[in-house]
């Protein structure tokens, strides 16, 4: 019951991070399961099994507030859901232990890419003017980021999120919402494809359970934040925990005394703490100029 409800928690925290940035849930959620020891695949399938429900919330909050671009949905789903059950069938055929060293690998490029990507973020105002993105564009970019999500049991949201706020003129909170509603068609093709792969015993049902009754909880709450809350702020929140925990996997597969392990722990926290009050500090002097150069 303990477990649970600490699972519920962090569940709760990854999905409201998610539906604030358009990424993390899987990131945040895969690390910290494979950090408990469980196979990369059985991770990744219980992640997209509790997605089901956390998506499909997410993506209805999303469009009451208004956080959908429709034009983007199709052209993102039909590739990214095809290569998310390749991709699950993939992971399925590798053993557990071979893969996990290099899940975390991943897992942890991903956390520094978000850490530095939303760093040099800035609050800016939206624009309503947005160059049209061409399908050919589109159809690789969702194929890219459903087939690394099925692998890494997340990776739909820091592939698409960061490359479409990109393009000029792009609505941030446009791009979270259409990302994160997107998100409900590759985790049930991903899902399809462990359940055919892997079979229903090999689903963590404890973590699937406790994912998704704090995710549920959190979407709605997610969808409104991403309206008023600075998105760096919750990226380099994400981005650390993602990094900490994928640290801590890859030092425990070594032969590393605790001492040394605590300090490590030390100064990758102190070098968080760190980014967290610079990205604030920079964001606040950016407004500072902003303002004063438009009086």
């Amino acid at each position: 019951m303990r477990k649970l409800v600490i699972f519920a928690l962090v569940g709760f925290f990854a999905q409201l991070i998610d539906g604030a940035l358009g990424m993390s849930f899987g990131l945040s959620s895969s690390s910290l399961l494979i950090a408990y020891g469980l196979a990369p695949a059985v991770v990744s399938s219980s992640i997209h099994m509790s997605e089901i429900a956390t998506t499909a919330v997410s993506g209805i909050s999303h469009y009451k507030f208004g956080n959908l671009d429709k034009t983007l949905v199709l052209p993102l789903v039909v590739p990214g859901a095809i290569s998310a059950f390749l991709g699950a069938a993939f992971l399925s055929s590798l053993p557990g232990e071979v893969i996990k060293p290099f899940i975390s690998v991943f897992l942890l490029l991903l956390g520094i890419y978000i850490v530095v990507r939303f760093l040099s973020l800035r609050s800016t105002p939206e624009s309503s003017k947005r160059s049209p993105l061409k399908k050919r564009f589109l159809y690789p970019l969702g194929a890219v980021a459903g087939f690394f999500d099925a692998v890494g049991g997340g990776g739909w949201g820091p592939i698409n999120t960061p490359i479409l706020l990109s393009q000029k003129g792009a609505t941030p909170r446009k791009v979270i919402g259409t990302v994160d509603t997107s998100e409900f068609a590759i985790t049930i093709s991903a899902t399809l494809g462990f359940l055919l792969f892997l079979g229903w015993e090999q689903f963590s049902w404890i973590w699937v359970l406790a994912f998704m009754i704090g995710g549920v909880i959190a979407a709605p709450i997610a969808a409104w934040l991403v309206r008023i809350v600075p998105s760096f702020i919750l990226g380099v929140l994400a981005g650390g925990f993602i990094i900490l925990t994928n640290v801590r996997t890859l030092l425990t597969t070594g032969n590393i005394s605790n001492d040394v392990l605590t300090v490590i722990y030390a100064v990758l926290l102190l070098g968080w703490l760190a980014v967290i009050v610079t990205s604030i500090r920079k964001n606040i002097r950016f407004q500072r100029r902003r303002e004063n150069t438009v009086n």
